[in-house]
């Protein structure tokens, strides 16, 4: 019984993984990055409270290979900090504007989520530079902060406004800038190539 549940459960994976390959012909898997551009000034000030967080660097490579363990593991991460991390706006976390911040007091806002998605898959093996700090604009054009996850099935979104990890394209994000996949402390354009929005980012 054990033996043919757990057949099942490799096939419904199998079938998982194909239909993600699947639904990348619909639209590009990767994001297309352009030049250096600005540092969120909270991301900014992350950096320079927190000394390490922001100074590693990477040489370009392939993205993380998606295995089943790998999926895994990034779906029960972003379940976590879902459930366990409660919404607060920084104004009232910190009574600031802006503060990007691990949630340790176990409040946070979208980039706070973010931040601990990140450091719990470096955690658990994830190169720093598979894993981006991302600044988007929703549909009623407030700004959002996602992580994203290179994978080798493309890339995908981290997000505490979505239960389910979902790729970038299945999204209704526009997306406009994030970190470097080769030195975290720099970010870099994004075209996202879906939508003619022009957006400025604080």
């Amino acid at each position: 019984m054990k033996k043919t549940r757990g057949k099942l459960l490799l096939v419904a994976m199998a079938m998982q993984l194909s239909a993600w390959g699947s639904a990348y012909a619909a639209g590009p898997a990767y994001m297309h990055t352009g030049g250096r551009t600005t540092q969120p000034v909270g991301h900014y000030e992350f950096c320079q409270r927190i000394a390490g967080e922001c100074s590693e660097r990477t040489a370009k490579g392939a993205p993380v290979e998606l295995t089943r363990k790998l999926w895994a593991t990034i779906v029960n991460i972003n379940n976590s900090v879902n459930t366990r991390i409660k919404p607060r706006t920084d104004m009232e976390n910190y009574g600031v504007e802006e503060y990007w911040a691990y949630p340790d007091n176990g409040y946070g806002d979208c980039e706070d989520y973010a931040l601990e998605k990140r450091r719990e898959l470096m955690d658990a093996g994830v190169p720093a530079g598979n894993l981006l700090m991302t600044v988007a604009r929703q549909p009623n054009g407030d700004g959002h902060a996602v992580l994203t996850v290179r994978t080798s099935l493309g890339e995908f979104i981290l997000d505490n406004l979505e239960t389910k990890v979902l790729s970038w394209t299945d999204t209704d994000y526009t997306y406009l800038k994030r970190q470097s996949d080769q030195n975290s402390g720099v970010w870099v354009t994004i075209n996202d190539g879906r939508s003619d929005a022009v957006a400025s980012v604080r």
